[in-house]
């Protein structure tokens, strides 16, 4: 009977790792025909995390540095902008999960002294702003990023932002948009109100108190941090260069600050950002099963925002959740698949690679 066993063991198994073998293939195979037609694109990174089909596959094509023609390494890091959204919401989740706030909860106690003042000044209700309008861009609160915030940036690319510098462009620029909760607007300002709530609940910088709330050291996310609040982590290879020739921007010639305080701000490389998603979505960081459920389900009628709680909820025939940052960068996640996809590209105007691959290879895992 024993040797029966052992022979028969191999036999079930060797299919399964076929399979695996196949799909890491045809993810390649996917990855390098969109760079041959791409290859402007600069570099495209790409992470699969699927832990029922036993993948956990990273691959990178192109150049980390178009001036040096440096060829980008799979492990390279990069600045992934609005994709910090999801790593403040579930921060959010949890605090709310300890009872420390309530994702009803008027933002006007949240708030330090100085900020309440400033909007309430410009005609805010802070009352009847509540944690789940920040989180799903649903406060009415005008944001501080417009043209002439970018029109600056390009003109002074080496201006140290402060956050309360850009708390008072809010301010500056018009009143509220619309009464809360009736609305869908997107505005970097929703999340640089909750990290200081973060910061007031934790009384510690919003940075640390993230990395203990999302369980960075428990669940091996160890190449994730803050470009410009915290050191880079040890082990961590150097920040790929990111661009946008709409701006002639190179990311290395601008100061991380203009997009750093909870709109934008985590560097990380595509592993990290998939594992993030991974262990968020399987239930491993906010463990309420009701709570995590409310970070996808829709706040105002799915034909007015697919945006959720931190992250937007699409159906590609599959559920998907999913959120993009500005300088090129998606990941995605699939309750049908078990799986995320993250694809950072390099070259801003090639973004739409993303969600390409992200999709193509989410209905590879389908089938």
């Amino acid at each position: 009977m024993k040797k029966h066993h052992v022979l028969f063991f191999p036999l079930i198994i060797f299919p399964i790792l076929l399979q695996a073998q196949s799909l890491e293939a045809r993810f390649q195979q996917l990855l390098d025909s969109v760079y041959t037609a791409n290859e402007d694109a600069v570099g495209v990174l790409v992470h699969v995390e699927s832990p029922d089909n036993g993948i956990s596959w990273t691959s990178a094509v192109g150049l980390s540095n178009r001036s040096t023609q440096e060829v980008l390494h799979q492990d390279q890091p990069v600045l992934v902008a609005s994709n910090t959204k999801p790593y403040v919401a579930a921060s959010i989740l949890r605090l709310v999960e300890m009872q420390k706030i309530r994702l009803d909860q008027p933002i006007k106690k949240l708030l330090s002294r100085k900020t309440r003042k400033l909007f309430i000044r410009d005609g805010y209700d802070l009352d009847k702003i509540t944690v789940k309008h920040l989180l799903s861009h649903t406060s009415g609160i005008q944001d501080y990023v417009d043209d002439d915030y970018f029109n600056f940036v390009v003109q002074n690319p080496q201006h140290q932002w402060l956050k309360e510098e850009q708390i008072k462009r809010t301010i500056e620029i018009g009143e509220p948009q619309s009464s809360p909760g009736t609305k869908f607007s997107y505005a970097d300002i929703n999340y640089l109100l909750l990290t200081e709530i973060i910061q007031r609940e934790t009384k510690e910088p919003f940075y640390t108190a993230m990395q203990d709330l999302l369980k960075f050291d428990a669940l091996n996310i160890q190449h994730t941090w803050f470009e410009g609040l915290e050191p880079i982590p040890d082990n961590t290879l150097p920040l790929a260069h990111q661009y946008s020739d709409q701006q002639d921007w190179d990311s290395y010639n601008i100061n991380p600050s203009w997009d750093l305080y909870g709109g934008g701000g985590i560097a990380t490389n595509s592993k990290d950002a998939a594992l993030f998603f991974q262990h968020l979505f399987e239930g491993k960081i906010v463990e309420d099963e009701s709570l995590l459920k409310q970070m996808h389900t829709y706040v105002l009628p799915q034909e007015e925002s697919k945006y959720c709680l931190g992250v937007f909820h699409f159906n590609f025939g599959y559920e998907a959740y999913y959120h993009g940052g500005w300088w090129g960068t998606g990941v995605m996640y699939s309750p049908d698949t078990n799986s995320t996809v993250a694809v950072f590209t390099l070259q801003k105007a090639k973004r739409s690679i993303n969600p390409f691959l992200g999709k193509s290879i989410q209905r590879l895992l389908l089938k």
